[in-house]
């Protein structure tokens, strides 16, 4: 595979209008931005449509591209406006969306085709398979999952020419991202909705210790550009739409200096690049991943992993007066934020004195004891931490600043070919192609004949080059002999000015229109809800740990198995149960959804030999998995719910790839469950009604944690940590039940599965719950999820 040899691309994030000007004039190529709905980063301030009209107009004035993040889980009443934003997005000339639902995959592709697509990272593509999935779907480029190692990227690389983008800076999730549900689970605000409320960054006790066993240090590969260069990366993400301005303009910086600096300053460069992001107010910096599969610096968890430079402990304390010893250089109109030992939030404040002894000082050094005035009079104690959050040399641009700034940029140009002729002295024949739209105009002049400088290619240029007010620029200009007169140049003025003007509106009305027809038929293509309620059968599937469990079939009330697929199980089928030797489609086999490169091929033999060998039911939990199977398989293929289906037009898009049942989505409430299921997409819906919720799937490394031990949060939350195979899961100790709920959920959906794969389906637990599925009888001590409560 030939790598691109290009500068690659530095992309900043941008969350308010003044983030984005920092980007801009710190050296970012590419911005990526969300609107103020259907963002992964709902917190954030975001965008207007019409701001960001004006941002990409600012940025392609300058040759910098924005990017629009799509990046949240779509609910069925939400499509309508997701053709809106969709139909609006490629109108303005959005450079490219970031995704994750693939409903705004399907949409694009069939609606609005100018619109380049981005994978998110929260698809969590991470093997070659995934990438070429992408590719044979019409995907630009994938943001790689931050799990990868620079050895896994490559081997990514030299399999695939699609553009590929990681991070390189900021926030590290502790979970693969898109497969946390940790802040749903809690309280129904959904990370794959954009409203993330952090439960990985608080305290929690194992055993006699207490640690922040979640909290992750903050990505920097600085200093591993080349090698991500490499490796065939060829877009270097920043994080941070939730980050200021100054973060931004730093963090930009930084980066910058090193991606433009030659290769013998490269490594001063660095160094001095590494102490300017020492001032963007991080957490600990970490490699992550990307030099190996076990980095131990990744989550720590005696370091609190709070933002900010630490500068130092409270030592004394005298009413408002904080005294201690700063670890960095300190400015009056710095601001500082005091974190309790306690873990509550904590308290920042602009710095409005400091003294240095007993005098008032504008500044102090490193190292110096200093006091400052807080304005939060008996919240501290001596112990709580300070942190620097941001210095009073930041980047600063007011809101009206940063929308003169927006009103000043040019509206989005059509480039023009025109054609120029005189057919008689008295006529002037313009003719213009832009965008699909021709317009021909004739014009009445007076010409004079030219006793210096006659009519020619060059004052025709330098009137009608300037169309940069109009709306449109200059590409080529086209002219035949022309005769030896003069034309006034007022009069060419007016002519060019009343010329661009129809151009314009001939544009506007072409694009209009389609922009118009292109919406109209996706929100006619949208499924509409079935009039009648269909009768259904009840199915139930059961999910066992092992096929040493199978005999569990021989019970005539499961009509299905879920057995864990791993490599070689082909040769350990053994004794297997009458029923599945009858009918072997009764037992689905489930895919594990992280299936690292290495380990791809044995897996793909495993299922090369189960299909040979009659085994035709699968459930697919990533996009990669599609992959092991061909249109001529003859496989039976369902997608659990890490694929997610929340709406009717993702369904649709799982059938387009062969399968022909979905499981909704683990995280989902009633209301759109039923506004889900009301549509009939040409396969079967499934609902999982008896799990233990995996909260966080995760590479990082956990030593310190014993799997017999619980973690426990301050509100005596019991979580359970298991490891299998290169990653661990974090589940909580209290199941998702719907059992006792089946009588309202038989107008959504028949089909059910009971995941029994964290205890033994014959253990008294297993039984227990099984026969309270057959009575229709709650579970005690479950959890509805957000079935009744609703998912933000």
């Amino acid at each position: 595979m030939t790598i691109n040899l290009k500068k690659p691309e530095l992309l900043a994030p941008a969350g308010s209008l003044e983030a984005f000007f920092a980007a801009m004039e710190s050296g970012a190529d590419a911005v990526y931005a969300g609107l103020k709905e259907m963002s992964a980063r709902a917190k954030a301030k975001n965008f207007s449509l019409k701001e960001l009209e004006r941002m990409i107009s600012y940025a392609h004035g300058r040759d910098r591209k924005i990017y629009v993040t799509l990046n949240t889980l779509v609910k069925e009443r939400e499509l309508p406006q997701l053709v809106e934003t969709l139909s609006a997005l490629e109108a303005i000339g959005t450079d490219a969306v970031i995704l994750q639902d693939m409903a705004v995959w399907r949409l694009a592709r069939e609606h609005f085709p100018g619109l380049n697509l981005h994978a998110s990272t929260q698809m969590t593509i991470h093997n070659s398979a995934g990438i070429k999935m992408l590719e044979e779907l019409g995907f630009k480029r994938a943001v790689l999952a931050r799990e990868l190692t620079l050895e896994e990227i490559a081997e990514i690389r030299r399999q695939t020419g699609m553009e590929l983008e990681h991070f390189v800076h900021g926030a590290l999730c502790f979970s693969f991202s898109g497969q946390c549900y940790f802040s749903s689970f809690l309280g129904g605000k959904s990370g794959n909705r954009g409203r993330c409320a952090q439960p990985c960054r608080r305290r929690y006790r194992h055993r006699r210790d207490q640690g922040y066993y979640f909290s992750t240090n903050d990505l920097s590969a600085i200093d591993l550009l080349d090698e991500l260069a490499g490796a065939g990366v060829g877009s270097f993400k920043i994080e941070g739409r939730m980050k200021s301005a100054e973060y931004v303009a730093n963090v930009v910086a930084a980066y910058r200096s090193v991606i433009d600096a030659p290769a013998g300053m490269k490594q001063a460069v660095i160094k001095e690049a590494k102490e300017q992001l020492r001032d963007s107010f991080g957490r600990p910096p970490t490699r992550g991943f990307l030099q190996g599969p076990a980095p131990n610096d990744i989550a720590v968890p005696n370091v609190h992993g709070a933002t900010g430079r630490f500068l130092g402990k409270i030592e004394q304390l005298h009413g408002a007066r904080i005294s201690f010893r700063t670890g960095a250089p300190l400015h009056v109109g710095d601001r500082v934020r005091i974190q309790p030992q306690s873990d509550q939030a904590g308290k920042a404040f602009t710095l409005k004195e400091i003294f240095r002894g007993q005098k008032r000082s504008g500044q102090a050094k490193q190292g110096e004891l200093v006091t400052i005035v807080s304005p939060f009079r008996g919240e501290f104690r001596k112990g709580d931490a300070i942190f620097k959050v941001s210095s009073s040399a930041a980047f600063t641009m007011s809101d009206a600043a940063c929308h003169r700034l927006l009103a000043a940029a040019a509206e989005r140009t059509n480039r023009v070919v025109l054609a120029v002729s005189m057919p008689d002295n008295k006529t002037l024949e313009l003719t213009a192609v832009a965008g699909g739209v021709e317009l021909c105009e004739c014009y009445p002049v007076e010409a004079y004949p030219a006793r210096e400088r006659p009519l020619d290619r060059e004052v025709l240029l330098s009137v009608f080059g300037k169309g940069g007010q109009d709306g449109v620029e200059l590409a080529e200009l086209r002219c035949g002999k022309l005769p030896p007169v003069v034309i006034p140049p007022s009069r060419l003025k007016e002519i060019r000015r009343d010329f661009y003007r129809r151009l314009r509106q001939s544009l506007s009305s072409v694009s209009n229109g389609n922009t118009a027809l292109r919406r109209r038929e996706a929100l006619g293509n949208l499924l509409q809800p079935a009039t009648e309620p269909v009768e259904r059968s009840r199915r139930l599937t059961v999910a066992i740990r092992s096929l040493q469990e199978a005999r569990l079939i021989d019970n005539p009330e499961i009509d299905r198995i879920l057995v864990p697929l791993e490599p070689g199980v082909e040769a350990r089928l053994g004794k297997m149960p009458r029923r599945l030797k009858n009918d072997r489609q009764l037992l689905v086999w489930d895919l594990p959804f992280i299936i690292f490169e290495r380990d791809w091929d044995s897996y793909a033999a495993t299922v090369r030999a189960l299909l040979a060998a009659g085994w035709r039911r699968f459930r697919l939990n990533n996009l990669a998995h599609f992959r092991f199977f061909e249109p001529s398989d003859e496989a039976l293929l369902a997608t659990g719910f890490r694929l997610f289906t929340l709406n009717s037009q993702a369904a649709l898009a799982w059938r387009e790839f062969g399968a022909e049942e979905a499981t909704l989505y683990i995280e989902d409430d009633r209301e759109n469950m039923l506004d889900l299921t009301r549509r009939s997409a040409g396969l079967d819906y499934t609902i999982v009604v008896y799990a233990q919720v995996p909260l966080m799937t995760t590479r990082v490394p956990m030593p310190r944690v014993r799997p017999e031990s619980p973690l426990v949060s301050g509100r005596d939350e019991h979580y359970l940590v298991r490891r299998q195979k290169g990653t661990t899961t974090l589940s909580a100790e209290t199941d998702f039940s719907l059992i006792g709920q089946l009588r309202q959920l038989r107008p959504v959906c028949a089909s059910y599965v009971i995941d029994l794969s964290h205890l033994s389906a014959f253990s008294p637990e297993g039984k227990s719950i099984l026969a309270a599925f057959q009575a229709d009888r709650p579970v005690p001590a479950t959890s509805l999820f957000n079935f009744a409560c609703g998912m933000e």
